[in-house]
């Protein structure tokens, strides 16, 4: 089992789930590939093993591809739809929209990205029709794509009667669908369903499946369920500097984690550890939880002082994510004891 660090310095840890290291299946898989010499740019036996593994899970025969970080998966999956006078539909606290920096933009040579509003962090239904049908003249962005989160940004889930409900408009317009899954394990965890239920039966084109915050070192996976929308995007990748040279170290991993069923094992403990740390809080009258816990995440709201003293005793979280409040998240590592004492701290704040 691989030393996951000092955990006496874990007071930060509940800031992200980035902040964890490499879990042990992870690990073993680089070092069982890092024997000899192997093809570069991706054409070696991991890589294919791990297509093949993907595959595997989906119960599907799709297109797999390996990027480095969540940024490049999901703007060069959202350029592979669209062209640049077309539109992006998403909510308005999407990850795409708040924090990568004009990515989907960028790639996609100035898509515009239509923002709707939706509780709990979900697109509405009735904002995604009215925003793409107020207006049909050439003067406007053509609505090509639509994006939604799985888990949200906000650590809520869709509910696969969502999800199909999303697929009915999305074919009522002829609108493909992207999901950002940079936590699509602990979605599928959470709901205990099989991952062909909420992506490609339910309408999803595209998929990116993440797993640095699972465990993996780095790496994300681009998974078309819909084939010929991955139409050299291979080309893609190696344009935006993502194809990587030592492909087998970016995908030995998800031979291990999906042969050992660690990426549910990781997501359903970091699922826990947050349910465990919501249920705690509840007991707290002066915080309140601000939207249903169904991942990873925990969102409260205290007063500003709480909040400050929380900081001072060493705790670092994000407060910049959401719509306000502070968010905890767990991850693979989280260990119960650091959430008791989390909780013990967030009481002596709000006393």
């Amino acid at each position: 089992m691989i030393n996951s660090g000092d955990h006496s310095e874990l007071k930060h840890h509940f800031a992200s789930d980035n902040y964890a290291g490499i879990c042990s299946e992870a690990w073993q898989a680089m070092a069982e590939a890092n024997s000899g010499l192997a093809s570069s740019y991706g054409d070696d036996r991991w890589t294919a093993q791990a297509c093949e593994k993907i595959r595997e899970v989906f119960e599907k025969d799709c297109e797999v591809f390996f990027v480095f970080n969540g940024t490049a998966a999901n703007s060069l999956a959202l350029a592979s739809l669209c062209q640049s006078y077309h539109s992006i539909v998403c909510h308005e606290m999407a990850h795409i929209e708040t924090d990568e920096c004009g990515a989907t933009e960028f790639f996609s040579n100035g898509t515009k990205v239509l923002l709707v509003p939706g509780e709990n962090g979900k697109i509405d239904l009735d904002a995604v029709e009215h925003t793409i049908t107020k207006r049909s003249d050439i003067h406007y962005p053509k609505a090509r794509a639509l994006s939604i989160t799985q888990a949200t940004e906000l650590g809520t889930l869709y509910s696969l009667d969502e999800l199909q409900a999303i697929g009915e408009l999305a074919r009522k317009y002829n609108l493909r669908v992207h999901m950002d899954g940079a936590r699509f394990a602990n979605a599928v965890a959470s709901m205990n369903v099989a991952p062909k239920e909420i992506t490609w039966q339910a309408g999803v084109d595209v998929l990116t499946f993440g797993g640095t915050k699972n465990g993996f070192a780095v790496g994300e996976a681009v998974v078309f369920f819909n084939k010929e929308l991955a139409n050299e995007f291979d080309y893609r990748c190696k344009q935006a500097g993502q194809l990587a040279s030592k492909m087998r170290f970016l995908t030995a991993p998800w031979i291990g984690m999906l042969d050992s069923g660690a990426w549910l094992r990781n997501a359903a403990h970091a699922n826990s550890c947050a349910r465990l740390l919501a249920n705690e809080i509840k007991k707290i009258p002066q915080v309140r939880i601000m939207f249903e816990s169904q991942a990873n995440s925990v969102f409260l709201e205290m007063a500003p002082e709480a909040l400050e003293a929380l900081r001072a005793k060493g705790w670092h979280f994000y407060t910049f994510i959401g719509s306000g409040g502070a968010r905890f998240m767990c991850s693979w590592d989280t260990r119960v004891e650091e959430v008791a004492r989390l909780v013990a701290d967030i009481k002596a704040s709000v006393a």
